[in-house]
């Protein structure tokens, strides 16, 4: 987890498949605000908090002008049970490769109950209209995060 993308940096490029079969990329999104988040995997418990939370202030987003995209290193097939399961409304983008959690630099050695092991960091990133790094939330616990992402991104109108 070398790479650290900070704000005003350009936002690494991505072009993702998506539960439902769509696609979702940042060229796709150009001028619109998207709160990436990365999450280690489908159907475990805090990330299944933290996609429920995300889904809860979905149309909060929206209204403030931002497209909430998760991203894991599940396939689509396991994104879509993950959705239907839950109830999920956000983006699910599958990044089996490993390619855009590579770039934003969540990719790395964990350690869970003494055992190292390669995986996702929790981590958020506010990108903003522009392609650029608006906002960065590294090693995310996931009580109260969506509501401090919801607040940094209702505060760039305010700007």
């Amino acid at each position: 987890m070398a790479k650290t993308l900070n704000p005003g940096d350009p936002a690494p490029p991505f072009d993702l498949p998506t539960a439902g079969g769509g696609r979702v990329s940042l060229a796709g999104l150009k001028g619109k605000r998207i709160v990436l988040y990365f999450y280690p995997k489908d159907d475990t418990p805090g990330c299944t908090l933290e996609a429920l939370n995300f889904t809860e202030k979905a149309k909060a987003f929206a209204a403030a002008k931002a497209t909430v995209v998760g991203v894991s290193r599940d396939t689509v097939a396991k994104h879509e049970r993950f959705a239907e399961k839950h109830g999920l409304s956000v983006i699910l983008a599958a990044d089996d490769e490993g390619l855009a959690t590579e770039a934003y630099g969540v990719w790395g050695e964990k350690t869970l109950y003494g055992r190292k092991f390669m995986g996702i960091e929790r981590a958020t990133f506010l990108i903003d209209g522009k392609g650029k790094i608006a906002h960065a939330w590294r090693k995310v616990r996931v009580p109260g995060h969506v509501e401090d992402v919801l607040k940094v991104v209702k505060a760039l109108d305010a700007k």
